[in-house]
Parts: structure tokens; sequence; C-alpha cells
């Protein structure tokens, strides 16, 4: 590797990307477009600059830059969301990648492709790019609406459809046909992987993290949350799957741990630099010669894109029972192609089945799209406008009407729905746990026994392997639920405890029988008396509930610490951490102020302002947006402190600060204003805004309470745009 050409590179890159960028700024346009302009001009295809040495150094920081961006991402999307977001966001990206599918093989017969490049071009354009909606939601503030964590759940879930479509689509083209077999054997394996990944990480890493809190200052947080992101993704590519794959499963990790704000604060800044690194390398492809000789295909397929994704977008939001508003709001979003576009198209390169053309093309209609993205984010609510304006009221009945049974049904409980899933999530874990006992016994465990015990290896292997297997086969028959005496045992509990006991056993056989070929019978009766000895083991059932218990508290960690449940201090007293919002209603005051513990019964024992930690604040102490405040009450109290203190800002009421400005006001003769005063003139009350000085001939006035205001008087004010608009 040249590492001068590697540094130089980089440097006129960042350097050209910072000089468009802050022009980007300047003329108010979204600076992810800054970026890809900022790529264009660096790259060999625009001849009035230097371009980079070697665009293969730029692909490696733009790889740095995707692991860091979905890392990013997962911190701030946990398992804990998708699960919940889940039903939504799998429907909705299904209807999304089966719809834009079937449009892209169309239009690709219509552009006289064959059937094989019109099928990859289906999975290129039914792909919307993670990346860039991340980054135009930063940009744009608006990664606390409702509807962009839908769309990033939805955008989560494409993922994972991706790697599935990539399987198929090689067996499409080597086979031509599917191989079921092998689509089932990815399902299967990329399942297990995440499984695996989730239970070892969610158990051991909030552990570690709150056992090592005291030495993780900003700087040391940072390496470990890094060296942890990577070596995940290195991991992620040796198990068959992709760098960003692995990021993004450690960054949902961590997301549930309470050092989750704390890592996201830390790693922004390299999330900054290598994403910006990412989206200057998507403007390095741009070829002008592509793009005039063959607009047209670009064209159609631009508009492809951007209808079928609001089409496909917003009823796939609609019919899982999400508002109009909301549907409007996420098909509009997901408007464009990205990085699995490009991998999907490199597979079929290198598989020699795709039309060469098609590539550049592709990374045209991405260019486009993603410039267009912004807009479209923008457009969604006054599309909604007019569709709320024009929409039919039976029809507009008929989607509230929809959405108010969704959201019943969502509510409503059902005891034996939950006990169900509750069954069925526990089979699923536990089975999967006691597959990769196995698999690590044999591929690991067997080779180093063997080196010290020779021929006993096996009989060695099979007896720790079941050793280690009998608490998750405990936890498989009997859940921890069921240990309580008070729990009823109806014929459906009986059958499912015997559907699990089966299965239970057949891990047994499956584990005895591989090792040594005795007889299945033989097998059966050692897995039947071993399963009745562990069924009534006092002592596994206590272990496997306390291995249980730390797993959902480590899950809910950061749940747990906000509200301060089983974080008892004394009888019915819990300490908890609760993060202090823009919108509190005592925030700014000072505690004796405040007065919490009066209207609260609570009692604030610590203050956490960044790096700073106040013990026992006294009563002079303030309270700042951002500010964790430790505090003790029971259950009660805390739940009536926390909706007032995590308190949020109506949507409908937010003002964007780059309209908020300092404009000046000429006074004429006629003015109503004329004899009237700051405070009499009620401008603050009538249009938000401030009077900051006056212009009087020759003379500045500072402005005040009492200034009375005369024909020819030039007022500074400051306020929001529109409204001084109407002022003036």
């Amino acid at each position: 590797m040249n590492v001068e050409g590697l540094i130089s590179d980089l440097a006129f890159i960042l350097l050209l990307g910072a000089i468009v960028t802050v022009l980007f700024k300047w003329i108010k346009q979204p600076v992810v477009l800054g970026y890809i302009v900022a790529g264009f001009l660096a790259s060999p295809h625009f001849e009035y600059l230097p371009s980079v040495t070697t665009e293969e150094n730029i692909d490696f920081w733009a790889q740095i830059g995707i692991v860091v961006l979905l890392f990013s991402l997962g911190l701030e999307f946990s398992f804990k969301k998708l699960v919940n977001s889940g039903g939504s966001a799998i429907v909705t990206a299904l209807i999304i990648v089966s719809g834009m599918m079937c449009a892209g093989f169309a239009v690709g017969h219509l552009l006289d492709f064959n059937s094989i490049n019109s099928l990859f071009l289906g999975g290129m354009l039914s792909m919307s790019s993670t990346t860039i909606i991340i980054k135009a939601f930063n940009d744009m503030g608006l990664r606390q609406r409702k509807f962009a964590s839908l769309v990033l759940a939805v955008l989560i879930v494409e993922d994972l459809f991706a790697v599935l479509m990539m399987v198929l689509l090689s067996s499409i083209a080597i086979n031509n046909s599917v191989e079921g077999s092998e689509l089932l054997y990815s399902v299967g394996k990329l399942m297990f992987f995440l499984i695996i990944w989730f239970l070892v990480g969610v158990y051991v890493l909030p552990s570690l993290l709150w056992s090592l809190r005291r030495f993780l200052n900003s700087e040391t947080l940072l390496v470990v949350a890094m060296g942890l992101c990577l070596g995940m993704a290195v991991f992620s590519v040796y198990c068959g799957f992709s760098l960003a794959l692995g990021a993004f499963v450690m960054g949902s990790i961590l997301a549930g741990t309470s050092f989750a704000e704390r890592i996201e604060h830390v790693v922004t800044p390299v999330k900054d630099l290598f994403g910006a690194v990412f989206f200057i390398s998507v403007g390095m492809m741009v070829q002008p010669q592509i793009l005039a000789q063959y607009w047209l295909p670009i064209l159609v397929l631009s508009s492809v894109v951007i209808v079928g994704m609001i089409v496909f977008g917003t009823a796939g939001m609609l019919i899982t029972g999400q508002s109009l508003k909301v549907a409007i709001q996420s098909g509009f979003s997901l408007t464009q192609i990205g990085e699995f576009a490009f991998i999907i198209a490199t597979l079929g390169m290198s598989l020699n089945v795709l039309d060469s053309t098609i590539y550049p093309i592709v990374v045209a209609v991405s260019v486009i799209t993603t410039f267009t993205t912004p807009y479209f984010i923008k457009m969604a609510t006054p599309a909604y406008d007019f569709l709320e304006r024009h929409l039919p009221k039976k029809l507009h009945f008929l989607i509230d009407r929809y959405q108010k049974e969704a959201d019943k049904s969502l509510t409503r409980p059902n005891p034996w729905k939950e006990a169900l899933k509750k069954y069925l999530w526990r089979t699923i874990l536990y089975s999967i746990v006691l597959l990769a006992i196995d698999i690590c016994a044999k591929q690991f465990m067997h080779s180093y026994i063997q080196d010290f015990s020779g021929e006993w290896a096996r009989l060695l292997t099979l007896a720790l392997t079941l050793i280690v297997m009998s608490p998750f086969l405990l936890a498989l028959m009997l859940p921890v639920s069921l240990y309580n005496s008070s729990s009823k045992w109806g014929v459906p509990t009986i059958v499912l405890t015997i559907f699990r006991f089966g299965i239970a056993l057949f891990f047994v056989v499956r584990t005895i029988t591989s090792w040594y070929s005795a007889r299945v019978g033989l097998s059966v009766a050692i897995a039947v008396i071993l399963l009745i000895a562990l069924y009534f083991s006092k002592r596994l059932r206590e272990s496997m509930g306390r291995i249980e218990n730390k797993f959902i508290d480590n899950l809910n960690e950061r749940e747990l610490r906000r509200s301060g449940k089983k974080n008892a201090v004394v009888h019915d007293l819990h300490q908890a951490y609760i993060t202090i919002s823009s919108a509190c209603s005592f925030v700014g005051e000072r505690l004796m102020d405040s007065d919490l513990r009066k209207r609260y019964g609570v009692n604030v024992v610590s203050i956490q302002r960044g790096q700073e930690f106040i013990p026992i604040p006294n009563g002079r102490t303030r309270l700042y947006p951002g500010d964790i405040i430790g505090v003790i009450g029971t259950d009660d109290e805390l739940a009536r402190l926390l909706p007032d203190a995590e308190a949020q800002r109506d949507e409908q009421n937010h003002v964007d600060a780059s309209k908020f400005t300092l404009t000046h006001i000429l006074l004429s003769p006629n003015s109503p204003l004329i004899n009237k005063t700051p405070r009499s003139s009620q401008l603050r009350d009538n249009f938000e805004a401030l009077v900051v000085a006056v212009d009087r001939g020759d003379e500045h006035i500072d402005s005040q309470p009492d200034l009375v205001f005369q024909p020819g008087d030039i007022l500074w004010v400051v306020g929001d745009q529109s409204k001084i608009a109407k002022l003036k």
C-alpha cells in the first residue's frame, strides 16, 4: 500500500469536501449533496481539477465510513425497538421489496434487457439507502419524529432481506433456478448468528461495561466502542456476512446499555468524518458521458424509484395501521437507492450475467435520487396537506377507521397469544443456544481434549457437552414463569410443556448419536433418564432462573436505570437516573425553586453534566437540558416525575432555527406602532418578535421597554421570518 498516496488522497477529498459543503451550507442546501458534488469534482471525470491518485484508496476509507455509519445506526435503534415495530417494518419492507422487484423487472424488459438482467435490476431498485436517509434525517433534524423511527426499522429489515436476495439472485444466475435448500440454509445461518450474537452480547457486554465504568472516560470509551464495532464486523465476515451487518449488530447490542448516549456522543466525530468520505466516494462514480449516452433509461429508472417507493412505502405503512400523514412521510423518505444497489450490481458483474452498461446507469440513478431525497422529504407534509384537502371524505373515514382498529388490536390484551409468543421465542432461543454448544464442541472442544486424553476424547467431549447443555435443556423444558406454584396447569400449558420436553429430548439424542453409533433406543433411554433428573433438579432451576433474570435485566438495563426499578435502596424506595429534556417544566430552575420534593416526593442525590459529576447538589444548583439526575423515590413518585422531566415539544410548534433571523422594519407615518413602546406594542405576544435596537437618524438606540416609536424609525427585530413578514 502506498501510504503517502493514501494520505494525500484523503487530504485532497476532505479539503475539497470542506469547501463545497461550506458553500452548500451558505446556500442552505443539504450537506450530503455537497459531499456528492465534491466527489464528482475530485474524480477523474472532472478534468479541471486534480483528481485522486488511486480510487481504491477512497474505497478503503468509504468502507470504514459504512461500518461506522451502521454502527451509529445500531446505537440509536436497539433490537428491542426493532421487535416492537417489527410487524409494521417487516410487512412494509416486504411490500416495498416485492413491488419494486416487479416494477424493476417490467421496466427492464421495456428497456430491452434480458430476463436475468431485468431480475438483477429489480433487486437493485428495491433497496433504499440506509446511510443516505440517516444523513438526511440528521441534517434536517428529523431523527426524533415518529415516521423516522418507522423508516429506520424498514431499512434494517430491507438490509436483512438484501442478504437473502443476494443468495437468491446468485442461485438463479448460476443454475437458472432457485435452490430451495441453499436459500433455507442461508436464512437459517443468518438467524442463527444474529440470535447467538444477540444473546451473548446482551448477557456479557452490559455487565462488563458497568463493572468497568469508573475507568471509562471519553477516550477509553471511544477505544472500547470502536474496538467492539470493528471486532464484530470482522467476525461477521468470518461467518460469511458483511462488515456492515456486524457493525450494526454490535451497535444494537450496545444500544440497550446505559452507556449508549455516551458512546454515541464520542463516536459522532468519527462517524461524521468517515461518513463524509463515503458520500464523496459515491459522487466520484458519476460519469458525464454515461449520463449523456443513457439519459433516457436513467430518467425512466429514477422516476420508477421515486414513484414506486412513494406508492409502495405509503401503502405498506397504511396497511400496517399507520396514519395517513406518517405513511406519506415514510413513503417520501424512501425515494432513493444506494449502497446495496452497488453491491448487487457488483455481484452480477462477478457472475458474468449482468450487462456492463447497467452498473454506471444504476450509479447515475443512485446519485440523482440521492440529490432529490432531501427535497422529497420536505415535500411530504405539503403532499399530505393536499391529499387531506382533496381526498374523498368516505375514503378518509375508512383510513382513520382502519387505523383505529389496528391500534385497538395492538393494545387489546390476549393472554393466550402472549403466552404462545413467549413460549415460541423461548423455544427458538434455547434451541439455537443448544445447537451452538454442539457446534462449538465438535469444532473446538474435541480437538483440544484429544491432545491430552487420546481415546477418551469422544466420551469426555460428550460428557462436557451435555453438562454445558444441561441448564439450557432445563430452561427449554420448563420456563422460569412456571416455577411458581401459583401457575395454572391447563391443557394447553401441558401440551406446550410436552412439546418442549420432546425438543429437549431430540437435542440430547442428536448429541449422543453424533458421537457414538449406538442404537437409538439406548440413547433415548439415557436421554430420558437425564432429562427427568434435570427436570427435578431444584438447584439447576434456581441457577437457570438467575441466568434468565440477569439476561432480562441486561436487555432492559437502560430502561431499568431510567425508571429505578430493580435498584432498590431501602424498602420501596428506588434510585433512578433521568435525563432532563429541554421542554421540562422546571429546566433552568434552581433545585430550591423547582421544589421537586414537594411536587413529586423525590430527592435529587446526584447530577451528571457531561464529564462533570455533582454529588449531593445543594439548593442553588440549577438544572440544565441534558443533565442526568439521580433521584430516589417510590415507583409512583418516579412515574409522576418521568413524563415531566422527559417531556417532548409538540412537533406542530417546532420552529426551524434556520428561519429565525434578525431584520429591520422602517416605520411609515401611518404605521400602527407610532407612539407605542416595545411593551405596549405587544410584539412579543402577537408576533413572537423582539425589538433589540432602533435607528433614529444617525442615532443608534438600544431597545428600552419605555422607548416611544416615531415615524422614520428603523426597528431591528429578531424572530421567525414568516411572522415578521406578517408584522411588516
